[in-house]
């Protein structure tokens, strides 16, 4: 299995990406930091998971993934409170971390099973 080929290590990594490219002029350096942080462990984690050379470890960092998603959702409705994001643009990112959450629950049930 490669990373690259995970649906959701795709879709967090554009997540991510837009991200980045929203936050690149904000001055809150802080804030910038966490979100951004918290959205590049998403497929990072998934990313090392896979390379890992157990699926112990696999659905391990599937979880820590999957808590950056929570993380990074938190941070998405503190940055619409506070006018860093537009509702509209925030509304999607938190529908895409709710759908990332259960495709990195999904992907760590279906590892279960092989066990």
């Amino acid at each position: 299995m490669k990373f690259e080929d995970l649906e959701v290590w795709k879709r967090s990594s554009r997540l991510c990406a837009d991200l980045y490219k929203h936050f690149q002029d904000i001055q809150d350096f802080g804030f910038r930091d966490q979100i951004t942080r918290s959205a590049l462990s998403i497929p990072s984690n998934i990313a090392e998971g896979v390379e890992r050379d157990s699926k112990k470890d696999f659905a391990r960092f599937l979880q820590y993934s999957k808590g950056s998603c929570g993380e990074l959702r938190t941070q998405i409705y503190i940055g619409i409170d506070i006018d860093y994001i537009e509702p509209a643009v925030g509304k999607k990112w938190i529908q895409e971390t709710k759908e990332l959450s259960a495709m990195l629950a999904g992907l760590s049930k279906s590892l279960r099973k092989i066990n």
